[in-house]
């Protein structure tokens, strides 16, 4: 699941993205409006942490993006600001959450799981596909009832071909999935290839029905 942090002081930035990463998170940040804005067009996310109060514009403007552009990434508006009006404006520019500053990261990192519950797939702690259970509080994995070892990103991939069954997803879409902004100055697919190849075998030989089919010259989709 990857997140984009967009907040202006730094040092708290930084200190959100270290505690979501030993959460099984990918974060990337944005410190300011105008790199925020690029890696909103740019980029999707599964959830972004966004703050009011930007150098060189206004949070909420992103929001206003976000809607233009008809973008599906859950948003949490993390702000210092806690009046009920600030708190109402956020939610009707369509944010998911308002958490107001200063936060507990757990309690930041249950809003985070549960707007993507909610947004991506309908509440449900369990995802049920034919013989596979896909567990996502324990991150779990199981096949026929049988619990398969994943590395996270080999579970990452697996949710996101889940929760994108059935449609071509590109090389390049995965690559940024898999690494974010730095899919820009990757060489080759290789490491996408090899993400692919072990969750493939793994499942293969957990015995699943062999829903995730190469695309062959664009991608892969998980044909379900």
């Amino acid at each position: 699941m990857k997140i984009l942090i967009v907040e202006d002081e730094k040092d708290f930035a930084d200190s959100i993205s270290q505690y979501l990463s030993d959460e099984n998170y990918r974060c990337e940040t944005a410190n300011d409006f105008r790199t925020a804005l690029d890696k909103i067009m740019m980029y999707q996310y599964d959830c972004i942490l966004l703050d009011i109060m930007l150098p060189g514009g206004d949070g909420l403007k992103l929001l206003q993006e976000i809607q233009r552009l008809k973008k599906e990434d859950g948003v949490i508006i993390i702000s210092a600001k806690d009046s009920l009006q600030d708190k109402i404006k956020g939610l009707q520019n369509g944010a998911d959450d308002y958490l107001a500053k200063p936060f507990h990261l757990p309690e930041l990192a249950a809003r985070i799981y549960s707007v993507i519950r909610r947004k991506q797939f309908a509440n449900n702690d369990l995802i049920h596909q034919n013989e596979i259970t896909i567990g996502l509080q324990g991150k779990t994995v199981k096949v026929n009832g049988k619990e398969i070892a994943l590395t996270k990103k080999e579970f990452d991939l697996l949710l996101y071909f889940v929760s994108n069954k059935n449609k071509v997803i590109s090389k390049n879409a995965l690559a940024e999935h898999l690494s974010g902004d730095f899919a820009e100055m990757m060489n080759s697919y290789d490491f996408v290839y090899a993400h692919i190849k072990n969750l493939k075998k793994k499942l293969t030989d957990a015995g699943y029905g062999n829903y995730l089919k190469t695309m062959y010259g664009t991608g892969y989709k998980w044909d379900i």
